[in-house]
């Protein structure tokens, strides 16, 4: 389990989490924006207030769009051997999650608007605990991640 997973999800994951970031992010410029109209509005602010908001709010958007999904895509690993699924993500804190193929309920592909846009999908494995995903792979790959995952498990069933 020391060994670092090496497969990586498609690199088009960039581009979607851009494309999201930069939508999303929309709602974090709504704060100055409805700051800018109470000021106008209903009772005067202090420029500097408002100016210092939008500009921390634009950096907060930029980054999150346009630095993060480089940094989130580089991080972002995973192995499926017989025994386990491990996967490996995140760049402030690091998370390893190992996935015991024999707790395996099901596996499911979905796709986002973004993701359909881009020919991406996630692959999401169920355990009785929780769901884990695998963000951000080509549809044709998915697929293949889904079924051999799904043969490994009834694999591991008939075992038992």
């Amino acid at each position: 389990m020391n060994r670092i997973p090496e497969t990586r999800i498609d690199e088009k994951a960039i581009k979607a989490w851009v494309i999201s970031g930069l939508v999303l992010g929309l709602v974090w410029l709504a704060v100055p924006a409805l700051a800018f109209y109470y000021s106008y509005k209903i009772e005067p602010i202090p420029q500097y207030i408002l100016w210092s908001l939008l500009a921390s709010m634009l950096v907060i958007y930029l980054v999150n769009a346009l630095i993060v999904p480089k940094i989130r895509w580089q991080r972002w690993r995973y192995d499926i051997t017989e025994n386990e699924i491990d996967l490996q993500r995140g760049f402030i804190v690091r998370k390893r999650t190992v996935i015991p193929i024999n707790r395996i309920q099901h596996v499911d592909t979905s796709q986002g608007p973004i993701y359909r846009k881009l020919s991406l999908s996630s692959v999401k494995i169920s355990t009785a605990a929780t769901t884990h995903e695998i963000p951000a792979l080509d549809d044709e790959t998915a697929a293949d991640v889904r079924n051999k995952i799904s043969l490994l498990v009834r694999k591991a069933k008939e075992d038992v």
